[in-house]
Parts: C-alpha cells; sequence; structure tokens
C-alpha cells in the first residue's frame, strides 16, 4: 500500500471508531455480556481454525529465526484457546463499571454533584508477537463501554486477522456497532506512525511488546500513552525465609514461564540466609537456569561445582525473557530495598520472610506497582487478581498503576443535577 492509501485507511477507522465509541458508552450490561458469552463459545468452537491461521505464523518464525521466548508467546494450543475463551466469560461475570458512582459532593450551593465512571472513548492498543492480546483488548475495552483499534504484530498477522474476524462475526451476531473492535488490516510501520497522530479521534493509546516498540510509541505519540518498558522483577529471601517456601517461590517466579513481563530476573538474598543459597541455585541450575552472580555469591558457590557467570552491575536491570537470573547477597534488607529500588524497573517484588516487620518494611519501601510477601511474582496479573483478563500492566503513575482491569480503562465525568441555581 502507498503511504497515502494507509494513511487514509487509519485516518478512516480512527473516525470510525469515534463514531462507534459515542454509542458504546450507551450500551446496557445485558447485551455486552451477551457478546462476550457468545464470541467465547466461538473461540471454542473455531479452535482448529485459529491454530491452522497460527500455524501459518509459526512457520513464518521458525523462516526468519525468531527466538525461543517470543515464539513461546506466539503460539497457540487447544488449551491456551480453552483458557483464552475462560477470561472471557470472565470479563462477562465481572461488574459493568460504567455509570457506577465514584464519589457524592457537597458543594455550598446545594445542588446533587457526583463523579461518574464513564468509558475513555477510543482505545488504540499496538502489540506484538502475543495474539491472545486480540482478545484481551477487545473484551476488555468493550466491557468497558470503549471502542478500540487494535495493532498487531507482524509475527502473529494470520492469528490476529482469523480473531479480528471471529470478533467481527460477534458483533453482529448481538447487534453492536461494528466499528466497535477494528483491527489495522496492514502490517507496514507506516500505519502506528499515523495512528499515533489521530489525537482528536484516538484517547489513550497501550503498547505492549518489547521496549523499542514502546518507546518508538512513546516518543511519536501525541496521545497519552499508558505503558510498561520492562518487567525486572525481583526476589528477595529475606534471614527468616522459609526453605522450602523460597525455593517453591523463586523456582515458579523465574521458570514457570520466562518470557513473560511478571517472571524474576534477580535472586537477592540476606547474608544470614546465606546457607540457603547452594540450594536455590542448584534447583535453578536443574530447571535449566544460567546463573549471574555478585562476587559474595560466587565465593558461597564456587564449592558447588554449578556454572557460574560473573554478573555485571547492567545485569540487575536487564529484563532477561529468558532462562537467566542475576544473583546478589546483600548485608540486610536495606541494601536489598535499595538495589531493588536502583534496577527495578517498577513492576513486581517479592520477598519471602517469616519476619512481619521486615516484610511490612519491604511492602512500604519497594517503589514498584506491586509488592509481594511470600508470593510468586507470576500473579502480577489482571486474571490472577480477579480483574479479567488484563489489558496490559502499568508502570507510570498517572493515571494507571499495576495490572489495568475494567476501571482502568474509564475516567469520570461530573453530574449535576440543580433546583435552578445560579451564580
Amino acid at each position: 500500500m502507498s503511504t497515502d492509501s494507509i494513511t487514509e485507511l487509519v485516518v478512516d477507522i480512527a473516525k470510525r471508531a469515534r463514531r462507534a465509541s459515542l454509542e458504546l458508552a450507551a450500551l446496557s450490561t445485558e447485551t455486552k455480556n451477551r457478546f462476550l458469552l457468545d464470541l467465547a463459545q466461538r473461540l471454542v468452537n473455531e479452535t482448529d481454525a485459529i491454530i491452522q491461521a497460527n500455524a501459518q505464523d509459526l512457520n513464518n518464525a521458525k523462516e526468519s529465526g525468531l527466538s525461543l521466548p517470543m515464539t513461546e508467546r506466539l503460539t497457540f494450543t487447544p488449551e491456551r484457546i480453552q483458557s483464552m475463551a475462560e477470561g472471557v466469560k470472565q470479563v462477562a461475570a465481572l461488574p459493568d463499571p460504567v455509570g457506577v458512582e465514584i464519589e457524592r459532593l457537597s458543594p455550598p450551593k446545594g445542588f446533587d454533584l457526583r463523579k461518574i465512571r464513564v468509558p475513555m472513548g477510543v482505545i488504540g492498543i499496538i502489540y506484538e508477537s502475543r495474539p491472545n492480546v486480540t482478545i484481551d483488548c477487545a473484551i476488555l475495552c468493550l466491557k468497558s463501554g470503549n471502542a478500540s483499534i487494535l495493532r498487531g504484530g507482524k509475527e502473529a498477522f494470520h492469528s490476529n486477522m482469523k480473531l479480528a474476524a471471529i470478533i467481527q462475526e460477534a458483533l453482529r451476531a448481538n447487534g453492536i456497532h461494528e466499528d466497535a473492535v477494528q483491527f489495522i488490516p496492514t502490517t507496514d510501520r507506516a500505519a502506528l506512525t499515523v495512528l499515533l497522530k489521530q489525537d482528536d479521534t484516538i484517547h489513550c493509546i497501550i503498547p505492549r511488546g518489547g521496549e523499542s516498540l514502546i518507546r518508538f510509541t512513546v516518543e511519536n505519540s501525541r496521545i497519552p500513552v499508558i505503558k510498561h518498558y520492562t518487567g525486572v522483577c525481583s526476589i528477595y529471601v529475606d534471614a527468616s525465609a522459609d526453605a522450602d517456601m523460597a525455593e517453591s517461590i523463586l523456582i515458579n517466579s523465574k521458570c514457570q514461564r520466562p518470557s513473560v513481563c511478571n517472571s524474576a530476573e534477580n535472586l537477592i538474598i540476606h547474608q544470614d540466609a546465606s546457607a540457603q543459597l547452594p540450594r536455590l541455585a542448584k534447583a535453578l541450575h536443574d530447571h535449566g537456569v544460567e546463573l549471574r552472580v555478585d562476587t559474595h555469591a560466587k565465593a558461597l558457590l564456587n564449592a558447588s561445582g554449578l556454572p557460574l557467570v560473573n554478573a555485571t552491575d547492567a545485569d540487575f536491570a536487564t529484563e532477561y525473557t529468558d532462562l537467566i537470573i542475576s544473583i546478589a547477597v546483600v548485608p540486610d534488607i536495606q541494601a536489598a530495598i535499595a538495589l531493588i529500588n536502583a534496577n527495578s524497573s517498577g513492576h513486581t517484588e517479592s520477598i519471602v520472610t517469616e519476619d512481619t516487620s521486615a516484610a511490612q518494611r519491604f511492602l512500604t519501601e519497594v517503589d514498584s506497582a506491586a509488592v509481594f510477601h511470600n508470593a510468586s511474582t507470576r500473579f502480577s496479573d489482571g486474571f490472577e487478581f480477579g480483574l479479567g483478563a488484563e489489558i496490559g500492566i502499568s508502570t507510570d503513575r498517572l493515571h494507571a498503576r499495576g495490572p489495568m482491569g475494567l476501571n482502568e480503562l474509564c475516567t469520570y465525568k461530573y453530574v449535576i443535577h440543580g433546583t435552578g441555581e445560579i451564580r
């Protein structure tokens, strides 16, 4: 497509989305939920067709040498499609955020003034590799009364187009404006550039993908962007940590799905718990994890016979999205908190300890969007929080932070009822 054609296409999509958003804002909860339940069933019914489309993307990924973590994110299985459909049902079961009274005020004049939750309007979502994001974003935007414009990566183009077709079928079947959910049908980078300039029709951009994509989005957008750049998450094993619990949480956080943003990239251990380090390091090694160690950790592990790599300062600020972890031994909790706050991306951190005062200090002083006590970082996820399928995780401070569910996709308006008051 020519540059002019791409511009015309994207501008038209944005205008149609804005018109649709005005209808969506008034859509009944019953209609929205009927659509969601219908979509969930259609996804299950179309499992074979979705996997067939996904196979084209996987074949292209193999030919282009796509990394294993990215390929893992791209892959659909019947189980993942079933899980995706269950996520749609869960969103249908959630309370509708639109129209909820947030606050009631009592101004001096005495009229009735309320702050009411309303949709943002039009939300653009830019993402890479993971085709399930197409469904997650479409359903959350629609349930919260927003129109959505989806721009997926070239890696998942065939999968995304199939999912978009299924969404369109469900919209039509349930009498909802077809422009409520639109997928940009080109992978040309020019389409993204045009999309980011449509600040008169699009109200928010949410990028999901690698750091380079997110930085490109922030640097080129006229529209407010909600994002996190990386997921550098840490596990801190405190002096009083239970050894079995520490191993279980660490292995789950690092190894269950190392390619995702809430997997642990750093292990920090109190020197008084250093007797646990050989056990933890062996467990990581047995799961195929490369160990990058600071000088203190290396001294404690030299006799273990495990292969060790010298960690650099930069390693503790690196998102590996792979079976690699950086390990540091610190003298106290203050040093652990300082190390985390200096290197974390502000995503998720967890302390393993039986000391409630140490736990409270960690939860208070660590400056991240989600902080856990005696639990895996892998729970930093909208579905696990009970928010339904999340639209993303924000490390921003305005207006959303952490996993973003339905409430975070809304803004508010003031509604005033008077009895003839004048100023």
